[in-house]
């Protein structure tokens, strides 16, 4: 990405520029609130395909967060092979099964009771698409020669806030899914070690008969996760 003989500081005029008025701004802000109000974790996908070109689309924007230095430390691999996304299932429930006979410990288990959850993830594969987000820990001049990347886990979450709320723009649905461990994915992706995997989103549009638990509804009020100092 970086040449190691052309890293130099050049301002260019802001490209870009919302000047929206105070009430325009609120206007936006309550729109878009309002948007985002209607995503939710989905376990049961529609047999309905979805493009190519909408995933390509909404990485594009993921791709696009602020990061560390610029340095953009992520990678995303999409995939939509039956046989791979069975593998990554296959995969994923083993250690799914470890975390689930007590790996995880009780009040891990405890907290998840009410969402519903268990070592069972068929959503792996009927999903049509899944994200596998990988994060660099560090990257290659175009000599090969290594460069440390900065806040990798900060801009890579960043980075995977802005494609969820891309794919729900796009009206799909989304699930986060988190293995632990998720070395497996590097060999079975072809991904090199510099790259650590952070979480598979499934990814299509949500079953007729989709669900979601009760208690996912339950949103903290803005005076539990807001303070102003003003």
């Amino acid at each position: 990405m970086f040449a190691r003989d052309n890293i130099t500081y050049e301002p260019v005029a802001l490209p870009d520029r919302l000047d929206y008025s105070a009430e325009q701004s609120l206007a936006e802000a309550c729109a878009f609130h309002d948007r985002m109000k209607q995503r939710h974790t989905v376990r049961d996908y529609a047999d309905r395909p979805v493009s190519r070109e909408v995933i390509e689309a909404c990485i594009r924007t993921a791709g696009g967060a602020p990061s560390g230095a610029n340095h953009q430390p992520w990678h995303f691999v999409a995939i939509s092979d039956p046989a791979m996304k069975h593998r990554i299932r296959d995969a994923a429930e083993e250690e799914e099964r470890r975390f689930y006979d007590g790996g995880a410990g009780s009040e891990w288990l405890k907290a998840l009771e009410p969402i519903g959850t268990s070592d069972s993830k068929p959503h792996l594969e009927e999903a049509p698409w899944l994200i596998v987000v990988f994060a660099q820990r560090w990257g290659q001049f175009d000599d090969g020669t290594r460069f440390k990347n900065y806040y990798v886990p900060e801009s890579t979450g960043i980075a995977c806030g802005f494609l969820l709320a891309a794919l729900h723009h796009a009206g799909l649905s989304t699930l986060v899914h988190t293995p632990n461990p998720m070395k497996f994915l590097n060999g079975m992706l072809g991904r090199p070690d510099s790259e650590k995997p952070v979480m598979i989103i499934a990814t299509g549009h949500a079953a007729a008969h989709a669900k979601v638990p009760a208690v996912a509804k339950i949103k903290k009020p803005l005076d539990e996760i807001l303070t102003v100092a003003e």
